[in-house]
């Protein structure tokens, strides 16, 4: 059964985000009014050095009240590349400058609300480079085991499910 989004008509529009209303075309010939969140699309980065330990962030979500892991990430900017800025905000993040960037994986993580798509890349090697710029999003950055991801997303420690389901890509990709 294919929806049809037959128009759509904003709400309200900042830099970020804008809320539409769609008018939808249901297959029985019904419509409905549904929401829809635009988004721009989001870049993540990590890397896994060696020893298999991936840089993770340990961050507070205000919004949920919640804290986790995360990987790097923040909003491709206007004609910018989304490895580019994947790779901008791990160093902006977290103070290590990615070698090679290799996509990983993209996702939609709320596609019935929202057309977001976040675009993960990693790196097996990176270079510190000084006190992240951008520090004030995290309470630490740490080297973490990647064996030690799955049982981390099983306590609920790593919350985003982007993040959760780049974390245990990387653990088969790496491990098996």
């Amino acid at each position: 059964m294919r929806w049809k989004n037959l128009k759509e008509r904003t709400v309200y529009s900042n830099r970020w985000f804008r809320v539409n209303l769609a008018d939808v075309a249901l297959p029985d010939g019904r419509h409905l009014d549904h929401f829809v969140i635009r988004l721009r699309p989001v870049a993540v980065a990590t890397v896994v050095n060696e020893a298999n330990e991936v840089l993770l962030l340990w961050r507070h979500r205000f919004i949920t009240d919640t804290w986790g892991w995360e990987l790097a990430a923040g909003v491709v900017e206007d004609g910018e590349d989304p490895a580019f800025a994947a790779a901008r905000e791990m160093e902006e993040e977290t103070g290590w400058r990615p070698g090679p960037l290799r996509h990983l994986m993209s996702v939609e993580p709320s596609n019935g609300l929202t057309d977001a798509r976040h675009h993960i890349y990693w790196s097996d090697e990176a270079e510190c480079v000084g006190e992240p710029e951008d520090a004030f999003e995290s309470d630490r950055r740490e080297w973490v085991p990647l064996k030690l991801v799955p049982d981390m997303i099983g306590r609920g420690e790593v919350p985003a499910a982007n993040m959760a389901a780049a974390l245990l890509l990387l653990h088969h990709t790496r491990l098996g």
